[in-house]
């Protein structure tokens, strides 16, 4: 099967700010082990905590990407003909589905660090999820993508 060619592609990360934040929660502990042991324990633990970042880091990552056939969202992936509506949502809104109006059927791709989002409606029949809400930096340029290609 070949391979489509990606219309829109954008990579989630999370920001450095969170990532530096369970940085010095680590190195608290590192201190920590290193003032009730000893120097070796406190090197040990110093370099799991810096390769527990790394794999925080890498399993915190997200993809977007969309195809002429296909949208994907990390290991989610869904055919275009099932989407019905595609719906811009500012931060106001992404608020509100994120809690208040929130159908708990719904498939989120959501991250507490972007504030806007995309909010993807469905078709399929055999499918019991209403919408896809998605937390996405360039919500505008992900709506139009989809817009055309639906």
């Amino acid at each position: 099967m070949a391979k489509s060619e990606v219309i829109f592609k954008e990579v989630i990360r999370p920001p450095l700010w969170l990532l530096a934040f369970i940085y010095f929660m680590f190195l608290s502990l590192v201190v920590a082990i290193w003032a009730a042991l000893d120097n070796r324990s406190a090197l040990i633990a110093w370099i799991l905590a810096t390769v527990a970042l790394i794999a925080i880091a890498r399993s915190a990552q997200s993809e977007i990407e969309v195809t002429e056939k296909e949208l994907r969202i990390g290991r989610a992936h869904i055919e275009l003909k099932y989407l019905s509506k595609v719906e811009h949502i500012d931060t106001q809104q992404m608020r509100l589905l994120r809690t208040r109006d929130a159908d708990p059927a719904a498939y989120l791709a959501i991250t507490f660090w972007i504030s806007t989002g995309v909010k993807i409606t469905l078709q399929d029949e055999r499918d019991p999820t209403p919408y896809w809400l998605v937390s996405c930096k360039n919500a505008k340029e992900l709506t139009s993508t989809l817009y055309k290609l639906l």
